[in-house]
């Protein structure tokens, strides 16, 4: 059974929450609700949450407060929000607010009872896909992965986050351009369930709009058609070196590209039409169709000037500013310290010949012959200028004696590193045997 915790001391949030649940008979979650500031926080620091639902419409828990705690120490940023709000509050004001947090989507009051439990059960199925951050993952390799996402409106600001957060969580986009990305997406994909899957044209949804019809609602009634229904949109990325490639595909028969272009760029800014086109093409480096009409494609430059924030335990350590052509590891030395990566980008190399890079995602260098007190195995040099968080072993050790959650979290890193180590090598067994059973 999985703790879920719920930050909220509404008692009508706690009793549509818990029936949400109850409805759903075969998902096992203890639900933890946390009201007080002390208890909260010890939750998050020491359970190590996956997922926390959090109340940002709280009428009594200081949520401003818990929320500068979590944005305030980088190694809070571990686990993904579902956010709570009432119609008072506006959905954009909190996402721009909270932009650095890892608020992954909001549900209103009328969404929490219908779309809460399946959001959950989307998120934990891609929680390793969107928080993956390892130790040296080599950035040649490239990330790529999909969602297929059902002709659903109310759940599509969930799947814009969570490709929003494979960036951030990188670190290869600014958090100030989080919430531009996460709406670009959110608006490509309703207009792949709306104009493409539903085929609701232009005409029929300005008509629709103007007597006061929602278009969620419009979408519903389209989707009686059984043969509609069974439509889904693929939303597609692959995370290279340099950029970040996403595709979203659907099922519809297509339209005329251009005529449709041409037409959003006569309206008024200020129209709803084409609102999802015009913020991509503003926060994307490339944006285009395909022939049918069915495919959209957005590319996103990556910002190797983007610093990771340093975590508060770290923060009165010596901070070193490298340039180009600097060596900051040698090969075989002591490894008698490591380096939280602030910003920049690495080449290692093993035997002279490069093996590999690092980059801010990759959290820390050096950190195995430091741990292991052993010698180290690569030599690692600076491809630009960057920053980095000296830490000696005697520092580490203070620094977890005072923070003792980054002990465990630590330890999880590693803990992945090994699983990601265990599954390579299985992976080469196994082509191994392939090639003696083809050999004899």
């Amino acid at each position: 059974m999985a703790v879920l915790g719920i930050i909220n001391s509404d008692p009508e949030i706690t009793k549509i929450v818990e029936a949400a649940f109850a409805a759903v008979p075969d998902i096992d979650y203890d639900l933890k609700f946390l009201a007080e500031k002390e208890e909260i926080l010890r939750f998050l620091g020491y359970d190590m949450p996956e997922i926390v639902i959090i109340n940002f419409s709280d009428p009594v828990t200081d949520i401003g407060k818990i929320m500068a705690h979590i944005t305030g120490d980088r190694w809070m940023l571990n686990f993904g929000i579902v956010g709570i709000y009432s119609g008072r509050d506006s959905e954009e004001k909190i996402l721009e607010k909270y932009k650095a947090a890892n608020l992954l989507t909001l549900l209103d009051n009328f969404r929490l009872r219908s779309h809460l439990v399946k959001t959950i059960q989307i998120i934990e199925q891609s929680y390793q896909i969107i928080f993956q951050r390892e130790f040296t993952r080599d950035l040649l390799d490239g990330v790529s992965g999909s969602f297929t996402i059902e002709n659903d409106i109310l759940a599509i600001p969930l799947y814009a986050g969570m490709g929003a957060m494979l960036l951030t969580q990188r670190s290869l986009i600014d958090t100030d351009k989080k919430m531009y990305l996460q709406l670009a997406l959110g608006e490509l994909i309703i207009n792949a369930v709306e104009h493409g899957n539903c085929g609701i044209t232009y005409e029929e949804k300005t008509t629709v709009l103007e007597k006061g019809i929602s278009v969620v609602e419009l979408v519903a009634e389209k989707c009686k058609d059984p043969a509609i229904r069974g439509r889904k949109v693929e939303f597609l990325w692959d995370i290279g070196r340099y950029i970040t490639t996403f595709v979203i595909r659907d099922e519809g028969p297509g339209f005329n590209v251009q005529a449709h272009l041409e037409k959003i760029a006569r309206q008024d800014i200020l129209s709803l039409h084409g609102r999802g086109i015009r913020i991509a093409q503003m926060f994307s480096s490339e944006l285009k169709y395909n022939e049918k009409g069915n495919e959209v494609t957005m590319v996103i430059k990556h910002d190797d000037a983007v610093e990771h924030e340093v975590p508060l335990g770290f923060s009165k350590e010596q901070i070193l500013t490298v340039k180009a052509g600097d060596i900051l590891l040698r090969e075989n030395e002591s490894g008698d310290c490591l380096y939280y990566i602030v910003s920049g980008r690495y080449s290692v190399f093993h035997n002279r010949k490069k093996v590999g890079s690092l980059s801010v995602q990759d959290i820390f260098m050096g950190e195995m012959a430091f741990l292991l007190n052993q010698r180290r195995s690569a030599s690692i040099r600076a491809d630009g200028p960057g920053k980095l968080v000296r830490l000696s072993r005697k520092a580490l050790v203070n620094i977890i004696r005072e923070y003792p959650h980054y002990g465990i979290f630590l330890s999880k890193l590693l803990a992945k590193r090994l699983v990601r180590s265990n599954d390579q090598n299985a992976i080469l067994l196994e082509k191994l045997k392939n090639l003696n059973r083809q050999d004899g």
